[in-house]
């Protein structure tokens, strides 16, 4: 199906949240079977300036807050700390992530809220929602003391735990190795500085998890998003990490086991065969010919 976007109206994004909510899963996401979090904010900010005129996301809360929907929220708008989208997320069934490296990207961030701001943001939001998570990403080694520096601070104002990923480049640089379209940190390099990361986010009693998925297993969980244990948030298990690194969560539902149900995968074969084949097979069986081969396997995760 293909859209045009000038013919998109004025509250479509809505109706399709609330199909999706009511169960009406069609095409790539027909596999969801269960009420799956949503992830609102890992492309787009849902609290950028333009928010303030517009109130889309304002507009979804209330729908989040009346449902009581699972979601994860992912934001450094200052909107989040203001009482009336506080007091929404007060009433939703959410787990929020505030991206925050370090305050050297405070010069890079024009427009956004100051690291310091949003320290002051943080400490009012996380009592009032299920779980706050600070998102480093992207890390870079040139912030690796800060971090460290910050997590006591975390601790203190009532963050839960830290979601860490490298970040990637478009450009080589000196000490980068090519991974799929991006040059990245050797995993090597990473798994030092997040072992570190990790230990003194436990020392202080907060969690952590690897959000780079060539070091997922150093994290306190497979899923990256902090909604780990609570009630009502039930992640899907039937991917590749899981098949690498758990296997007895690695259980495909019925639904993903229906033809047209691997659709999901369109995404990464980017080509007219592979699309066709893709949506008549289902998802299980698109995961089953990838687990026959580790390389495709590599290659999957990397492009992720």
């Amino acid at each position: 199906m293909k859209y045009d976007i000038a013919k998109v109206e004025t509250g479509e994004s809505l109706q399709s949240l609330q199909r999706f909510i009511g169960g009406q899963r069609p095409g790539e996401v027909s596999w969801c079977d269960w009420d799956i979090p949503i992830h609102w904010g890992g492309v787009s900010d849902p609290l950028q300036p333009a928010e303030k005129i517009h109130r889309r996301s304002y507009a979804a809360l209330k729908l989040f807050a009346e449902t009581g929907y699972p979601f994860v929220i992912s934001t450094k708008g200052a909107l989040l700390g203001k009482d009336e989208y506080l007091d929404l997320l007060g009433r939703c069934n959410c787990v929020v992530q505030v991206s925050l490296v370090s305050p050297q990207l405070d010069k890079l961030e024009k427009g956004a809220p100051t690291f310091a701001d949003r320290l002051r943001i943080i400490e009012k939001v996380a009592p009032r929602v299920k779980r706050l998570i600070v998102r480093v990403k992207p890390y870079m080694v040139e912030v690796f003391g800060d971090i460290l520096k910050q997590i006591p601070t975390y601790r203190q104002i009532g963050v839960h735990g830290l979601t860490v990923e490298g970040m990637k480049y478009k450009r080589k640089r000196p000490g980068l190795e090519k991974i799929g379209g991006d040059f990245c940190y050797p995993v090597s390099v990473l798994k030092q500085h997040f072992e570190v990361i990790r230990d003194t986010c436990h020392s202080n009693g907060l969690r952590f998890y690897a959000a780079e998925n060539r070091l997922r297993k150093m994290g306190d969980s497979l899923c990256c998003c902090g909604i780990d244990g609570l009630d009502g948030f039930t992640p899907n298990t039937y991917n590749l990490n899981h098949y690498l690194h758990d296997r007895e969560s690695f259980v495909p539902t019925p639904t993903m086991s229906q033809p047209g149900s691997a659709a999901c995968f369109t995404a990464i074969c980017q080509d007219s065969c592979s699309n066709s084949a893709l949506r008549k097979l289902s998802l299980k069986e698109a995961i089953e010919a990838a687990t026959r081969d580790r390389g495709m396997i590599s290659q999957l995760l990397e492009k992720r």
